[in-house]
């Protein structure tokens, strides 16, 4: 299995162990050069968003990655977690209906979390 397909699935198990809603993968390698897989999860409230970035960072970290990038803070209602092979967004619902990703990138390859 492809290190960033592993990737997504540390991401995915960290969300679902926060009670991540509506837990996305889209592959978007074939279609754009910024990463492989697109991982998009909503959380209740800015302090469940924070605890699930705390734990995707976590479970990556354990597997020796590090984020290039982390756009968002601890107030923020969306976070973004660029880890080169994976880009991790994690919104709050109000923002995930607004900025509509999956609507954006519908090129891509919808994979469910479990099938990873």
């Amino acid at each position: 299995m492809d290190i960033s397909r592993e990737m997504a699935k540390a991401a995915c198990h960290a969300l679902s162990e926060k009670k991540a809603e509506e837990v996305r993968v889209i592959d978007i390698s074939e279609i754009s050069p910024l990463a492989d897989y697109f991982v998009i999860a909503t959380g209740g409230n800015v302090n469940q968003i924070q605890a699930m970035v705390d734990a995707v960072e976590e479970e990556l970290g354990k597997a020796g990655h590090t984020p290039k990038q982390i756009e968002g803070n601890r107030s923020s209602s969306w976070v973004l977690m660029d880890y080169r092979d994976i880009i991790v967004h994690v919104f709050s619902k109000e923002d995930r209906l607004f900025y509509d990703l999956e609507r954006i990138w519908t090129d891509g390859k919808k994979i469910a979390a479990e099938d990873l």
